[in-house]
């Protein structure tokens, strides 16, 4: 049976985050998501006139497909989902999470699968010419990330998910972007942090529910060589499988010189997948007011209010600094003061303090509900 908040977060992903019109195609791809989701998500899409195209999927199948996989199988599936992706205006990708370590024990089979099927289906065809919205379908896995009951974090999802101003969101941000996009110097120092880096030129993207569901940042993009410095992240990210805590990057001419996590071999690896895993292809602040904790999972701790991401990889292409990659691997820094606290310098100018704006444009962001 269908839980109505189901059929309210289908209607906001199809008329709001998509914009789905009649006659449009959209695909959604789901991943370990109940039927009843899906069956949510067609009945949207054909009430907005549009054409429903699903892809049903699985983890454990993605591994199976990953693990034995070619460069010949790989270039067939891609050209298949490539001609597929290229027929769609719009994209619903929604995945229960189940097992984040599924894709662990096989990390160099995962980085051929990045560079041979994401980048070409996702990065060169739905990034930029779809109206895409992806996110996450509450499961126990989410629930144990987040150290709730099921029941409690359904209730804590369908909060920082539906129940979101996102119009009011979209304003605010609006008007922080008449100040951001002024900027030339950004100065962030915390607990192991002092880094500097340029944004001139590069301007800044708001994200009020259409890209991301949960959503709530405004992001740019370092000019490429600009980055120097030390960072240090307080969040723990699993990527390829591998759950990475202590990421420590020191930067020269905007290259990752020097990398370090629990486990810096790894690390090192993902970094050498191609030339620009190691420069940034986005810088972001985080303002959505009820997301306040980090749980692994990054659709939600990219959005924590006081935080910050600074991704290694690929840059998008409405906020291009010429960095290209197939890895995008939004790595976070909370700077809430039960978070270590910290400051944001933007032209010489302190623009956030422990997690709180002070400039008086960005402020608004502050009181989002």
């Amino acid at each position: 049976m269908s839980d109505q908040r189901e059929r309210k977060l289908a209607k906001l992903l199809v008329g709001f985050s998509v914009r789905l019109k009649k006659g449009e195609n959209c695909l959604i791809r789901a991943c370990d998501v109940p039927m009843s989701m899906v069956e949510e998500l067609v009945a949207a899409v054909y009430d907005a006139g549009g054409n429903p195209q699903v892809q049903l999927w699985n983890q454990r199948l993605e591994r199976a497909m990953v693990q034995g996989a070619t460069d010949e199988s790989l270039s067939v599936w891609a050209d298949c989902d490539s001609y597929r992706m290229g027929k769609m205006d719009a994209y619903i990708g929604i995945t229960g999470v189940a097992n984040v370590r599924e894709l662990a024990s096989i990390p160099s089979q995962v980085a051929k699968y990045s560079a041979r099927y994401t980048d070409p289906v996702h990065f060169k065809i739905r990034v930029p010419h779809t109206r895409w919205v992806v996110l996450r379908y509450p499961t126990e896995t989410m629930a144990m990330q987040a150290n709730m009951s099921t029941r409690e974090f359904e209730d804590y999802f369908y909060s920082v998910t539906t129940d979101v101003d996102y119009e009011a969101m979209g304003r605010a941000m609006s008007r922080a972007k008449e100040f951001l996009d002024t900027v030339d110097r950004v100065r962030i120092v915390a607990p192991g942090t002092d880094l500097s880096f340029s944004v001139k030129g590069l301007g800044w993207i708001p994200c009020a529910g259409e890209a991301n569901i949960p959503d709530g940042e405004i992001y740019s993009c370092p000019v490429k060589d600009s980055v120097e410095g030390t960072i240090a992240y307080n969040c723990a990210s699993t990527y390829h499988g591998h759950k990475f805590s202590d990421i420590r990057f020191r930067f020269s001419r905007g290259r990752i010189v020097e990398a370090h996590a629990d486990d810096d071999a790894l690390i090192n690896e993902i970094l050498d997948i191609d030339e620009g895993a190691r420069y940034i292809g986005e810088f972001a602040l985080g303002c959505n007011p009820k997301i306040t904790f980090p749980m692994d999972n990054i659709l939600f701790d990219e959005k924590i209010a006081g935080s910050f991401h600074f991704t290694p990889g690929n840059s998008y292409d409405d906020c291009d600094n010429g960095n290209k990659s197939s890895v995008h691997w939004d790595l976070v820094q909370i700077q809430t003061p039960q978070y270590g606290g910290g400051e944001i310098w933007m032209d010489g100018e302190l623009v956030r303090k422990d997690g709180k704006f002070l400039h008086p444009s960005l402020t608004e962001l502050n009181l989002l509900q």
